[in-house]
């Protein structure tokens, strides 16, 4: 019999509708990031840097990329005999197929892969967040209080609360109640969606609720965990932890990696980021690009002006273009001639010559407003750009776009083209 003291599982099925175009054909946890990595790089990173070496990944939405992406597990090296890495997605059973509804009811239907390992404790986590943490240290807590469930939770400014399940301790860490997104928040511990069960606890705790209908960690798990009297404890982490999930935190999150000293430090040796890398030319920048506090991917070609912005692997910038304040992403193109300004421009996209993009003032976007918006100019993945448009901002552009689809040549600031292939 194996036997495991902690397996994580990593809920990686997410679709990340906030992020737009951005997730239109991948999952939020295979988005690009900082130039190098995918947002699951990380928590697989915390993992294997943390001595767990059995990982249950759950896909749902548009899994090709991350199930190809993660592979067997070598860059993390996870591809073990015994636990590595196991990509979960939904599958069909004698009595039904159904897909996973809720983060509780995804771990519960993959009863039979935790129960493989006969673990101690599981550890619980999101796909989707950026941060390093050493979930050992987390462990030592849980058993230092005897705990059932630890939450790591990360404090906030209080005005901040509303928008996280917040935990209300004793000044032990015990927990004695929590709110999801209050109005009125009495604590300003918000949870991280990590957690530390012990495995009795967890089993308890989704059998009792298999029927319950898109069941949730934070809305029924942990409320019935506290009800029948477990021990709730919450775990302070005060490093960095970024949720990326909207397309301004995104932003944020890599132009942050540009600092001179980065709050978010990928250089360190003793806590390595580990991704898979298939790229294998060195970068190339030409004797008159000019390259300015910005990453700069394995294979990309620089033959322009690239300022304060993060350049994917194989992304190709053509003389005379100029990139500000920019993320692209792997495999893109930029024309001649072209200026592109505070722009998300996804992999595999086609820029054309002497575009300018990212111009004028700011105007509500006039399909989803609250998603494109903090001025950015967002560009979906295969998207093409035609020569000599011009783009204002908080707009979104997914498809083969044509010259026809840019009316006098522009597409003002609010707009958006969403060719019929991008939906």
């Amino acid at each position: 019999m194996i036997k495991k003291e902690m397996i994580a599982m990593l809920l990686a099925g997410g679709q990340g509708s906030r992020l737009g175009v951005l997730t239109e054909k991948v999952a939020k946890p295979a988005v690009a990031f900082g130039g190098k990595y995918r947002i699951i790089d990380f928590p697989l990173s915390n993992c294997i840097n943390s001595g767990i070496d059995t990982v249950g990944v759950l896909t749902q939405y548009q899994p090709l990329r991350l199930n190809t992406h993660i592979g067997i597990g070598i860059p993390w090296d996870l591809d073990r005999n015994v636990g590595g890495v196991t990509v979960l997605p939904p599958y069909e059973k004698s009595t039904s197929s159904e897909w996973y509804s809720g983060t509780a009811n995804a771990i519960y239907q993959n009863m039979a892969y935790m129960e493989t390992y006969n673990p101690d404790y599981v550890l619980i986590l999101s796909g989707d967040h950026i941060y390093k943490m050493d979930y050992e240290v987390m462990l030592d807590y849980h058993k230092a209080n005897n705990a059932d469930v630890t939450i790591a939770c990360m404090p906030v400014p209080i005005e901040e609360a509303s928008r996280f399940g917040v935990m209300i301790t004793d000044g032990n860490g015990k927990i004695t109640d929590f709110e999801e997104k209050p109005e009125h928040p009495r604590s300003n511990l918000a949870s991280m969606g990590i957690y530390i069960f012990s495995w009795p606890v967890l089993k308890e705790s989704l059998q009792a609720l298999k029927d319950q209908q898109g069941c949730d960690f934070g809305k029924h798990i942990l409320p019935y965990c506290k009800d029948n009297g477990k021990r709730l404890f919450a775990y302070e982490f005060n490093g960095y932890w970024k949720d990326v999930g909207t397309l301004g935190s995104y932003w944020e999150a890599n132009m942050e990696l540009i600092d001179i000293i980065p709050e978010f430090n990928l250089y360190e040796e003793f806590w390595k980021i580990y991704t898979k890398g298939d790229i294998i030319r060195p970068q190339y920048i030409a004797a008159e690009a000019t390259v300015e506090r910005s990453i700069i991917g394995e294979g990309a070609e620089i033959y322009g002006e690239v300022h304060n912005s993060v350049i994917g692997a194989d992304v190709k910038i053509e003389k005379g273009a100029v990139i500000r304040d920019s993320i692209i992403m792997r495999h893109s193109q930029i024309g001649e001639g072209t200026t592109i300004d505070k722009a998300i421009i996804a992999e595999n996209v086609k820029v054309g010559a002497n575009v300018v993009m990212g111009v004028g003032e700011e105007a509500p976007n006039v399909l989803k407003p609250k998603i494109y918006s903090f001025g950015l100019v967002t560009v979906g993945e295969n998207a093409v750009i035609p020569d000599n448009v011009k783009i204002g901002k908080n707009v979104c552009i997914s498809g083969v776009t044509t010259a026809e689809d840019y009316p006098n040549g522009e597409l003002p600031s609010g707009g958006a083209i969403v060719e019929k292939d991008g939906e």
